[in-house]
């Protein structure tokens, strides 16, 4: 191949066929002193469609440094198309980059910076469960602390079977044959 036909070829602008997918966008990590947003937070948009909203965040996703806000930045999208039918359309929350929220001050409501030196308490947030810890109560089938933590396991020498067999009486008369491993 001449040279001038392989420079022409290398200068053409390839595009991706359409309905592909693109490849994933590296992320600079966000370090832990840095970054200060948590379930249940509650923040305001700074840019996108939604600015000025505030809402309470419901996802963290430290790895692409992205939150999800509950009800907000939302779009729609279609489950179960078929040929002959649409699907079923529903909401569905797209997230938004950590510069991209600011938290909100619990007393005059408004974006505040990290450094502005007023306490903001981490909220209770539910585990995945459902549970909050913090406002757990013990019903009445929850074994308490001092239950679970006693030692009640003393170790031996034996194994589980010949434990048992011990405990319910059981002699064993036959005796077991010699195994070789090769």
């Amino acid at each position: 191949m001449r040279l001038s036909v392989l420079l022409a070829l290398a200068s053409k602008v390839i595009l991706s066929p359409p309905h592909t997918r693109w490849h994933p966008v590296g992320v600079d990590p966000i370090s832990d002193e840095d970054w200060h947003l948590f379930c249940g937070d509650k923040v305001q948009i700074l840019e996108g469609k939604d600015a000025g909203k505030q809402g309470k965040v419901v996802q963290v996703s430290r790895q692409r440094n992205w939150v999800v806000l509950e009800g907000l930045n939302t779009h729609f999208r279609y489950i179960g198309k078929k040929k002959d039918s649409l699907g079923t359309k529903i909401p569905s929350e797209a997230p938004l980059l950590h510069s991209q929220v600011k938290l909100v001050d619990p007393v005059d409501r408004k974006p505040t910076k990290i450094e502005s030196e007023r306490i903001i308490l981490k909220p209770e947030f539910p585990r995945a469960d459902g549970i909050v810890p913090e406002t757990w109560i013990d019903g009445h089938k929850d074994i308490s602390v001092e239950d679970a933590m006693e030692r009640t396991y003393v170790p031996g020498l034996k194994t589980l079977e010949e434990e048992v067999m011990e405990a319910m009486g059981i002699q064993e008369t036959w005796k077991h044959k010699k195994v070789y491993w090769y």
